[in-house]
């Protein structure tokens, strides 16, 4: 592994105080990853340095192309003050998936893995310790040629920043509400929607806004060419539990390949439960319900991990789902997947890693 060089923060933050306020994404540890690429180069000069503002210039092609991706995974903190990872491996390969179709040179996975863990150990003290808090970490790679040009990027910088993050579910898993969305799309086939990459976040802020005007938490996204078949559900994949059958739409290259959504799958399947990937017409959603065996409904994505939905709207016809109460599926994935990642539970599909003590 090519030596990765340190610069230590002289001046350090105080860590938060009061752990029950961290929020999500808004306060950031003292140091961060930076790894450059030049074309004729490759990817060199790893280093940790203090986390602070990057200076690029105006014309840096990222800022008018939009050639980047990024990826999302946390950090836990045992009880007995171990520090774990989930599934990291994925996500550093659905990294380079991103990169694959945004034209961005190939990453070292396993580098990218252990440059990781020689972050969080310099940041340990940033992995907060109250219950259902983490350390979410966030990988992303941009172009950065000086240049008005549509091109493939020659010069990149890869960058991994740190974020101690407050429990999403403080009072408790609480179901959301959800419509299912008929004019905007999300992505379509063929496009950019297996990759994780800020265009296709940004065009769906426009449906999360009509979403939040009608008071409905967000938006099931259908399909971008017939308008029929289920996708994702806002910006995390999304499960059905009708009478006999648990469904998740089949990843067809507009559907992000979620490490949370394969967990719930293997997991489910590990316990003998029918989970189907294929398409779902959102018509046979409404057959079900309307048939009584339309059970359960949840998102599935690293922030939330699991997120059931108790309402959803589809026209005219508002499905109140379980009574809008979490499900009895939803809730033992929640506790079970949870449970690993904390190490509350014994991890019996070797999922965890471990960074330090």
């Amino acid at each position: 592994m090519e030596n990765i060089k340190f610069v230590r923060n002289e001046n350090p933050k105080a860590k938060p105080a009061d752990e029950s306020k961290l929020g999500y994404g808004k306060t950031f540890t003292d140091h961060m990853f930076i790894m450059e690429y030049d074309e004729g180069q490759g990817w060199h000069d790893p280093r940790i340095v203090p986390f602070g503002d990057i200076s690029l210039s105006p014309a840096s092609m990222v800022l008018h192309y939009g050639q980047e991706v990024f990826e999302g995974l946390k950090a836990y903190r045992t009880a007995d003050d171990r520090i774990l990872l989930f599934r990291p491996d994925r996500n550093f390969a659905r990294l380079n998936d991103s990169n694959e179709r945004l034209c961005i040179p190939a990453v070292d996975e396993e580098f990218c893995i252990e440059a990781l863990k020689e972050l969080i150990k310099v940041e340990k003290d940033w992995v907060p310790h109250s219950e259902g808090t983490s350390l979410y970490i966030r990988p992303f790679i941009f172009a950065a040629d000086p240049f008005l040009g549509v091109h493939p990027a020659k010069k990149l910088y890869y960058m991994v920043i740190l974020a101690p993050s407050g429990a999403y579910y403080p009072g408790g898993l609480n179901p959301v509400r959800i419509y299912v969305e008929n004019s905007y799309v999300r992505a379509v086939r063929g496009g950019t929607g297996y990759a994780k990459t800020g265009g296709n976040y940004a065009s769906s802020l426009k449906a999360q806004d009509e979403a939040e005007k009608f008071n409905y938490s967000q938006v099931l996204w259908l399909d971008g060419v017939e308008h029929k078949y289920i996708e994702e559900v806002g910006a995390m994949n999304v499960f059905f539990v009708f009478d006999d059958e648990i469904v998740t739409p089949a990843l067809d290259g507009a559907t992000l390949p979620g490490v949370t959504r394969a967990s719930c799958i293997e997991m489910l399947r590990s316990w003998g439960y029918n989970v189907s990937e294929r398409l779902l017409p959102i018509e046979e959603v409404v057959e079900k319900y309307k048939a009584g065996k339309f059970k359960e409904m949840f998102g599935s994505g690293t922030a939330a991990v699991i997120s059931p939905v108790g309402e959803l709207k589809y026209e005219d016809l508002v499905m109140t789902i379980n009574n809008g109460e979490i499900g009895e599926i939803s809730q033992k994935l929640y506790d079970n997947l949870t449970g690993i990642q904390w190490g509350r539970l014994p991890d019996e599909f070797g999922w965890t890693v471990e960074v330090c003590k």
